[in-house]
């Protein structure tokens, strides 16, 4: 389908800022050094904000006054200039403090990218100007499991309606990206909508166990009007039909998901090594010769944190070559062939893969390590298991570890499938 260039007016709603002396912005080692302060301020109170499952109003002002949400954003259009290393590297780190803010920030990067692979360049100029200039969190969700919302004609463009059944971050965000479908062909495109039309309903209204503060839900659409500024570009997995570079949209997002299980992984483990340090693990009784004033030295403890440390850094080393063969892929732009877009694909599968397996069983048998007090609600660490779970429901290893067979084995190119 052809697809009108936007009016930056009618994206923004407003005009864009003078650019052409953009402020000095922080090295990637700054922006992560941001991440780590915003981290341990999360940290304070996760246990509180997430038993209160409030929307997080107050969490997004924070990613906001940070900077943090701009990150991707070049810096000569208002943004931080950092790349997918260092987005990564930030979610991972907020994830470790708080999963669902963690996974919040994922999504938001990733849907705020999507101009950029399926929208063309000077589409995704203007769209991220404008998104440097309003500050907006980005939510909503354009999984290719998810039935698309349909687009009917109208005066002035489009109609969208529908009923997506999960999105993160709907209930803060300003602006949402769906999955919709083109009447009579079917195509789906990635749409970009104003929550704030009257049209939008029942955002953020979620019932899952985990990821409370993700403030993700269903979200209903009647008769919301899409002008050709709000088409942001085909989703069509048919063969040819996306370049190499918009076939890197997949490893992206797995690569997000990736970092969301490390991230809650690790930080799971930094609270339990607090714990094991000074509580007597339930495997030993207690007695005179339980290491008084000494380091801990039972041999069960010290085997099952050996256990889940491998586990994580061997997820964490797989993860970090599949960052690197992405950011490489993705500095090659339209260069890339479909051969190194799938041997990519295949490496972020890997990645995601092994870091779900990776947490799940961290998020499992660290609790047990502490006993009866991880039970505590006092604590708040079954938050962890319950973020990771609520997410690896969405993306079945299984799926993943398909893909990677049948590419070993037979060469296939994984499909172009976007995760939840």
């Amino acid at each position: 389908m052809t697809i009108a260039p936007p009016d930056p007016a009618a994206v923004s709603g407003h005009a864009g800022r003078d650019t052409s002396a953009p402020a000095p912005v922080p090295a990637p080692a700054g922006w992560r050094h941001i991440a780590r302060d915003l981290a341990d301020d999360l940290a304070t109170d996760v246990a509180e904000r997430e038993q209160a499952g409030k929307p997080p109003h107050d969490e997004v002002a924070r990613l906001r006054e940070s900077g943090l949400l701009t990150l991707l954003v070049p810096a000569a259009l208002g943004g931080g200039g950092a790349d997918w290393r260092t987005a990564y590297a930030v979610v991972r780190t907020v994830a470790a403090a708080d999963g669902a803010i963690g996974r919040l920030l994922g999504n938001h990067y990733f849907l705020s990218s999507t101009a950029r692979f399926f929208g063309g360049p000077e589409r995704a100029a203007r769209i991220e100007r404008a998104f440097a200039d309003g500050q907006w969190c980005w939510g909503g969700g354009i999984a290719s499991q998810e039935p698309p919302l349909m687009l009917t004609p109208a005066a002035q463009g489009h109609l969208l309606d529908g009923h997506q059944r999960y999105d993160t971050g709907v209930g803060v965000a300003d602006r949402l990206v769906v999955r919709a479908a083109v009447p009579g062909t079917g195509e789906p495109v990635a749409v970009l909508v104003d929550p704030a039309h009257p049209g939008v309903l029942g955002a953020g209204a979620g019932d899952t166990f985990g990821q409370r503060l993700a403030a993700g839900g269903g979200v209903g659409f009647d008769a919301v009007p899409v002008g050709a500024d709000g088409i942001l570009g085909s989703l069509s997995p048919d063969d040819g039909a996306l370049s190499p570079f918009a076939g890197l949209s997949v490893p992206t997002a797995r690569l997000v998901s990736a970092q969301f299980c490390l991230g809650v992984a690790e930080g799971l483990l930094g609270e339990v090594r607090e714990h094991g340090r000074v509580v007597r693990t339930p495997w030993q009784p207690f007695s005179a010769q339980a290491w008084p004033g000494g380091p801990p030295q039972d041999p069960y403890a010290l085997t099952a944190y050996g256990e889940l440390t491998v586990a994580a850094r061997a997820a964490s080393a797989l993860a970090d070559q599949a960052v690197d063969a992405l950011v490489d892929g993705l500095d090659r732009g339209e260069d890339l062939d479909d051969e190194e877009c799938a041997e990519i694909a295949v490496l972020a599968g890997a990645a995601e893969a092994a870091a779900s397996r990776a947490a799940q069983e961290i998020t499992s048998r660290a609790l047990e390590a502490i006993g009866a007090p991880a039970a505590f609600t006092r604590h708040g660490l079954d938050r962890f298991w319950r973020d990771t779970r609520t997410h690896t429901l969405r993306e079945p290893v299984a799926h993943r570890l398909r893909e990677i067979g049948d590419y070993f084995l037979n060469g296939a190119h994984p499909p172009f499938h976007l995760p939840a």
